[in-house]
């Protein structure tokens, strides 16, 4: 009787394969902040250096997913909540891959960002703290969401009508404030390379 090798789920293709491959490990990169405090604009600027040294790398954000995978959830306390659940599980599939993934999100909550940590381990998850002064965000408002919450006609806003827990003991602390974006670059890949995910020699 013929064996159906069709039958097994299960990937012989190991992490470390992939890592041997790509040149180096993935990593889960999480970039917490306020709206408007350049979560995303760091994490696509450490993205391009990284591109260019061939890196595998990838940018999730709250737009990105919001648009398309978490379509159907709102902005209550519980939804944010399942909005980072599904975003640290699709982080981990990119790690799986051996990807080294920006997650940009507010993530507001201490305990759905160490729940996130504990389900991709502290080996491989980083946390970065964009930190910005509320006055600079609404300054900067490039979404206009802050004049919105000023309106009226936006509720349940972090860092105005819905709280924002910052982060006790992130792996590095950003200042977007006061903090030129190769600046922050630098700080970020200071930190990849002291976590030895970084080559020694480029590619």
């Amino acid at each position: 009787m013929q064996t159906d090798v069709l039958q097994s789920p299960t990937s012989h293709v190991t992490a470390a394969s992939r890592a041997k491959l790509h040149g180096h490990r993935g990593a889960v990169l999480w970039l917490t902040g306020l709206s408007g405090s350049g979560k995303t604009t760091l994490a696509h600027a450490v993205e391009m250096r990284l591109h260019h040294e061939r890196y595998r790398t990838y940018v999730l954000d709250g737009d990105l997913l919001r648009g398309g995978l978490n379509v159907d959830l709102g902005f209550s306390d519980e939804d944010r909540s399942e909005n980072i659940r599904r975003a640290g599980e699709l982080a981990k599939l990119f790690l799986d891959a051996g990807t080294i993934v920006f997650c940009a999100f507010i993530s507001p909550f201490a305990s759905d960002r160490q729940s996130v940590r504990a389900q991709i381990g502290a080996d491989t998850f980083f946390e970065v703290y964009c930190r910005c002064p509320l006055e600079v965000c609404e300054q900067r408002d490039v979404k206009g969401l802050y004049q919105r919450v000023r309106d009226g006609t936006l509720a349940q806003f972090t860092g105005i009508s819905s709280s924002y827990e910052p982060p006790s003991c992130p792996d590095v602390v950003i200042d977007t404030d006061r903090t030129s974006v190769p600046a922050a670059v630098d700080q970020v890949m200071a930190l990849l390379r002291d976590r030895g995910l970084l080559r020694l020699t480029a590619l």
